[in-house]
């Protein structure tokens, strides 16, 4: 996997993972791709610092989840993930890796209904919704995730 940073000719700047060069190369000349921000298809590479570990240590250090860092949002969008976040958490209970087990107890009656969110695997999750539970991915992961 690779990440480029790209720019639209609109100026938006934004990243993007790519499963190679030669991936990005493909899509970019078949005009698959468009600006995450505009949805501009004149998309292309902008200049970008290499990401390197360093030599004392083999492991590279984990990415930080951008509304996670330590000097908050940085765009537009970041803020309004950042505030989803916030709503979710004042306004339902984290059940953590018990979330399919609660989900599925509030739909069949055995549990007061109440917003819950947590932990899915993708295949569990599709399980739910194949069962008619509503439940939807959030633009974040829960705090013990994160750390």
């Amino acid at each position: 996997m690779i990440r480029y940073s790209l720019q639209c000719d609109k100026g938006h700047a934004f990243e993007s993972w790519f499963a190679s060069a030669s991936a990005y190369d493909a899509l970019a000349k078949g005009g698959h791709l468009s600006c995450a921000h505009c949805g501009s298809p004149k998309v292309e590479k902008a200049l970008m610092a290499p990401s390197v570990s360093s030599v004392e240590s083999n492991s590279a250090k984990p990415v930080e989840t951008p509304a996670a860092t330590p000097l908050g949002p940085r765009n537009a969008i970041e803020e309004r993930i950042a505030a989803i976040r916030k709503h979710v958490e004042t306004t339902s209970d984290y059940v953590g890796d018990n979330f399919v087990r609660e989900a599925r107890a509030m739909h069949l009656g055995e549990s007061p209904e109440r917003p819950i969110w947590g932990e899915a695997k993708p295949e569990d999750a599709r399980a739910l919704v194949d069962e008619g539970i509503p439940v939807a991915p959030l633009p974040f992961m829960g705090k013990a995730r994160t750390n």
